[in-house]
């Protein structure tokens, strides 16, 4: 069991404990395989499938308009992670926003988490985890599936 004490705060990240060998294992997580954190490269496919899908139907439909596809893809984020989960793009990397407990995020998470995710910033603010700022707020984690 992970000691919450020994999460870091939010804004902090990791605290200094230990010596972490691979994302993920002072939360408990595996190194690989299910359950392990996942990588750069699988999150980074994600975003641009779910990206893609999105500018597709903004094209579509609004003239592919910035605002409008920022919007699909907020809106997409919080249905599908709230929903099940994962985004399109997550399911086709086999990947699972969680809490650190290993449940589905819920919507509230997934609606906190999309605004934070969609101001781009907080996604590339990581902790030792590689858990940006936006799933810190939450205390969620992207997790392969």
């Amino acid at each position: 069991m992970v000691n919450r004490n020994d999460l870091g705060s939010w804004m902090g990240g990791a605290s200094p404990s230990g010596n972490q060998q691979w994302p993920g294992q002072r939360l408990g997580r595996p190194e690989s395989g299910p359950g392990s954190i996942a990588r750069f490269g699988p999150r980074v496919g994600a975003l641009l499938i779910d990206w893609l899908i999105c500018s597709v139907l903004s094209a579509a439909f609004f003239e592919y308009d910035s605002f409008a596809t920022l919007y699909i893809f907020l809106i997409e984020q919080i249905l599908f992670v709230g929903f099940f989960g994962y985004s399109i793009g997550h399911r086709i990397f086999r990947m699972q926003v969680q809490t650190l407990d290993g449940k589905p995020a819920g919507y509230l998470t997934a609606l906190i988490r999309s605004v934070l995710l969609c101001l781009v910033i907080p996604a590339f603010v990581i902790d030792t985890d590689q858990r940006g700022l936006h799933d810190r707020a939450r205390a969620t984690g992207l997790f392969r599936i």
